[in-house]
């Protein structure tokens, strides 16, 4: 066959699967509720094809596969109609080719154009190299989600199927498009009721950041299967009977906790999976008789459920009356089965179930009306947006700050309190009497003293919980302390705190730069840039402004070493807050040379950042390895350039290296680690359990002579007749922790063992 037959038949060939996908597309769009514009939707299909025609991705395909395949997830995973449709498959047509946003507005109106300019603005990830540019587009995204939030679910779609289609990418990549996926999109998915994608997107970040965690998890669900669906068949058997004979139309759903969800579980809870009793949960889903007496169905299914079972007094949660501010609605109880496990029940009407699945936002709050204009009605998700367009209007100057204040409100989940009036606030759980001040007035928070919860004075950092009423106290005397700061939970009171803090820091700023000129004047040195620059290192400060803040605080006072570092004379420089790693070699300290200290590697311009780096033990002495997250060989790591161009180690699941991944993504490093048991890394170990003689003995006997592992220090403590205690260790790999944690946990009377670093 010839180069001319091997292109034509691989053109017929792209030609057909780029109309099926559309065709496919066409039809699911036909079989939903909107109103049917097929039409607009061929016209902007066409016209995107055109316009990526010869273009294709990292895995092959042509380009405009892409924007079909988000096209579809917007279509039939979340339920948008054919505004959202065109805009989708046009999505990438202004970022990727000569054409305008002024072209898609003249072709398709100003609607579809609107939200493809959205799009285009946010489009490449959220994120830049630089921490303004960070923060700038963040707030490009959230300014665009608040005027239209059709801009954002398309957003999700299109991370979806990125997602995906992830491994394509280089493992650098991977772990940069995960990691901000996790960090921004998830959260969001899940803040805008999109439960299905949310989950997915967790699981899909999880795979490619811990692929042999994720693929162990998967084999133990599929190797449970069996046992879970005999549990699950007995447990629904009687349910079945009460149901059928209330005459109800309903089907029962086995839900499976996801392998993400799993994971968490695991690692903050110190359990095997085997442990976890919450994996299986059933969904009764319902078609009510009549559709304003739903939530009094639901409760009558729970009452007839519940004389079958007994039901759990403390884990009944009621999102009928009060939904959650993403618009789902159910009743959960949590029933004992006859086999001895509890298992949680969600009872649901099937509108509450599609408002789960597909979300409130895209199917509820706004519904596409005439010439894809958007219908709002007043609603948590409001609310939600007020608070967001509070925080863009007076943001944190530093992006991880400011990225720290929005997530606190994608995670949040809610309780209910009361005003002394009666009137009822949604406010995010852990969240303080302060921050409940805050949410009312600004006014009122910057002047608060205490409240009354429950008609008992308590402190501002009393935290709130679900029923409480609550009267806030002020006086006009009191004035924000920056130890607010820290226990505060809720992004508008964080951000009102710390703008009330820069504006008084600024005073004191200036006061500092006054005397730092004043100084330089009077040594005979020019006040530059520079100068300030070097007496900031000097002093361990990362920013120009931390330098002058404490100058002006008189924290520090300028003398004799400021002038010796401006004047270039050498000074024994700090290393400042890095772990040194030391090797330890038959389990005896290795001794350093006098004056010698390991070189760091640094990244030159030629440094190729797609391929990995691997730790060896000749090697290890060139990276940094931080206290964050303490990485120890057999951990999942990657490496991260930091502003000295040295490259920091940290492990992927580092709540750290989270927030690297979702700011700093293009210098994230994928690195592996290639060790053989020579050196030694130093790992703590805690335990819990009945105390009785010989304990202690036993224990160290099993990791000392069973084990032949080197004890650095022991340290316990008992209580009545119950013990806890750590011991810190010297071991090659987390291979060695994981066994010593076994053998330990094979102890008479040892009760919980976990490692804290």
């Amino acid at each position: 066959m010839t180069n001319d037959q091997e292109l034509k038949t691989r053109e017929a060939a792209d030609d057909k699967m780029i109309n099926d996908a559309f065709q496919h597309l066409l039809d699911t769009y036909i079989q939903s509720r909107h109103r049917k514009k097929v039409d607009i939707i061929t016209k902007a299909f066409n016209f995107a094809r055109q316009a990526h025609k010869g273009v294709r991705r990292l895995s092959g395909e042509p380009y405009i596969m892409h924007p079909i395949a988000v096209a579809q997830i917007a279509c039939e995973e979340v339920g948008l109609g054919s505004t959202s449709i065109c805009a989708a498959l046009l999505h990438d047509v202004v970022e990727d080719t000569d054409y305008t946003t002024e072209d898609i507005e003249n072709i398709f109106g100003p609607k579809i154009a609107n939200i493809v300019d959205g799009l285009t603005k946010i489009s490449g990830g959220i994120f830049g190299d630089r921490a303004s540019a960070q923060a700038e587009n963040f707030k490009k995204l959230l300014l665009t989600m608040s005027d239209d939030i059709r801009v954002i679910l398309i957003k999700i779609c299109d991370r979806l199927h990125n997602m995906r289609t992830l491994a394509s990418q280089p493992a650098n990549k991977q772990y940069k498009i995960a990691g901000e996926t996790l960090y921004i999109y998830a959260p969001l998915a899940n803040r805008l009721g999109l439960n299905k994608i949310k989950t997915e997107l967790e699981d899909l970040s999880f795979r490619y950041e811990h692929p042999d965690e994720y693929a162990s998890i998967e084999q133990k669900l599929a190797s449970t299967q069996a046992s879970r669906h005999t549990l699950f068949d007995e447990f629904t058997a009687p349910i079945r009977e009460a149901l059928d004979k209330m005459g109800i139309r309903y089907a029962i759903k086995e839900r499976v906790k996801s392998p993400y969800s799993i994971w968490c579980k695991m690692q903050n809870k110190h359990v095997t999976f085997d442990e976890i009793y919450d994996i299986l949960a059933v969904r009764i889903i319902f078609t009510p008789k009549e559709r304003e007496n739903e939530i009094n169905e639901c409760f009558n299914i729970y009452v007839a459920i519940s004389r079958i079972y007994k039901s759990h007094p403390d884990r009944l949660r009621d999102w009928l009356n009060h939904p959650k501010a993403n618009g789902y609605q159910a009743l959960h109880v949590t029933l004992m089965s006859h086999q001895g496990r509890w298992i949680e029940v969600q009872i649901r009407s099937d509108r509450m179930d599609e408002i789960a699945e597909q979300g409130f936002a895209a199917h509820w709050k706004y519904k596409e009306g005439e010439n894809g204009e958007i219908n709002e009605d007043d609603g948590e998700l409001n609310d939600w947006l007020h608070t967001i367009k509070e925080i863009l209007d007076d943001p944190q100057p530093d992006a991880m700050d400011f990225l720290d204040a929005i997530k606190l409100n994608l995670f949040a989940s809610e309780i209910f309190v009361f005003t002394p009036k009666g009137e009822i606030k949604t406010m995010p759980a852990g969240c303080t009497a302060l921050d409940f001040a805050f949410s009312i007035h600004t006014f009122l928070g910057s002047h608060c003293i205490g409240a009354k919860v429950n008609h008992k004075l308590v402190p501002l950092s009393h935290k709130l919980e679900s029923g409480d009423q609550v009267e806030i106290l002020t006086s006009k005397s009191q004035h924000v302390q920056p130890s607010w700061i820290n226990f505060v939970s809720t992004a508008k009171a964080k951000a009102k705190i710390q703008a009330i803090l820069r504006r008084e820091s600024r005073e004191i700023q200036k006061l500092g730069e006054d005397t730092l000129g004043e100084f330089l004047k009077k040594n005979g040195m020019e006040h530059t840039n520079a100068a300030v620059d070097k007496l900031a290192a000097l002093h361990n400060m990362d920013k120009r402004e931390d330098l002058l803040q404490a100058i002006g605080e008189k924290m520090i006072i300028l003398g004799e070493k400021d002038i010796d570092e401006l004047k270039g004379k050498k000074r024994e420089k700090s290393t400042g807050g890095w772990r040194k790693f030391v090797p330890f070699i038959g389990g005896g300290k290795a001794k350093k040379e006098e004056g010698k200290q390991p070189e760091l590697f640094v990244v030159s311009e030629s440094f190729n950042r797609k391929k990995p780096i691997i730790i060896t033990d000749e090697n290890i002495s060139q990276y940094k390895f931080t206290f964050c997250c303490h990485p120890i060989p057999g951990d999942d790591i990657l490496g991260f350039i930091d502003n000295k161009k040295q490259i920091e180690i940290h492990k992927r699941a580092c709540p750290v290296a989270a927030k690297l991944k979702a700011s700093y993504g293009n210098r994230i490093l994928d690195a592996k680690w290639d060790m053989h048991k020579k050196l030694y890394f130093d790992a703590t170990i805690r335990l819990e359990g009945i105390d009785r003689i010989g304990m202690l003995n036993e224990v160290t006997r099993v990791i000392s002579e069973q084990m032949s592992i080197n004890i650095h220090k022991v340290a316990f403590s008992c209580n009545e007749g119950i013990f806890e205690g750590t011991i810190e260790l010297y071991v090659h790999d987390r291979d060695d922790v994981r066994s010593i944690i076994g053998s330990l946990k094979k102890v008479p009377g040892v009760q919980e063992v976990s490692q804290i670093m």
